[in-house]
């Protein structure tokens, strides 16, 4: 994770107190949750201490295992939103080539969530799995990007959409020299 303006150590903090909290409301130990998500038992347990940054890809995999949003995994307390880019929470896929912002963080609508993602020039990335029955909605900023979903390509440019499930593979590549700002809507059949 990347907090640009928050504290990262208290998101850090707070990310392993709600999993904690989700963990035992379902009654479940560190090895049931290790099983479920595949994620090693000592890493959930640094995890729910703060004693670790997690990625995005095990954020991922604890939250597909809970059947919960990614973003539920991160509390707030506001009444009012605003969400400006470069701003608050930044996720990085592996490297740095994909950069994700979630947008509206403490969306109290667990069965949607809206992101903002930067693919830099002439890189590929190819998502974990997303829960099952999930739609992803995503629409071009800026730029132009082939995805592929279930190995059939794309081409988006700027203001296109495209709506696909995620049962499937997905694959996000931008063979450009720009960067490619893509806003993404997952929404959740759970």
């Amino acid at each position: 994770m990347n907090l640009e303006t928050e504290d990262p150590k208290q998101i850090v903090l707070q990310v392993g107190a709600v999993l904690k909290k989700l963990r035992k409301e379902r009654r479940l130990s560190l090895e049931d949750l290790s099983e479920l998500s595949g994620v090693s038992k000592l890493t959930l347990g640094n995890i729910e201490r703060g004693e670790t940054n997690p990625t995005i890809g095990m954020l991922w995999k604890i939250s597909k295992s809970l059947s919960i949003p990614l973003m539920a995994l991160f509390p707030t307390e506001k009444n009012v939103n605003l969400s400006r880019a470069g701003e608050g929470l930044r996720f990085n896929g592996d490297g740095n080539d994909w950069v994700i912002e979630p947008i509206f963080q403490n969306n109290t609508n667990k069965d949607m969530e809206m992101y903002r993602a930067y693919l830099q020039p002439n890189s590929f990335y190819h998502p974990e799995k997303h829960h099952h029955n999930t739609t992803e909605l995503a629409t071009i900023m800026s730029g132009t990007i082939t995805i592929n979903v279930n190995n059939e390509s794309y081409i988006l440019n700027q203001y296109d959409s495209i709506s696909f499930s995620t049962d499937g593979t997905h694959s996000y590549a931008n063979r450009t020299n720009d960067v490619v700002v893509i806003h993404i809507i997952l929404k959740y059949g759970i």
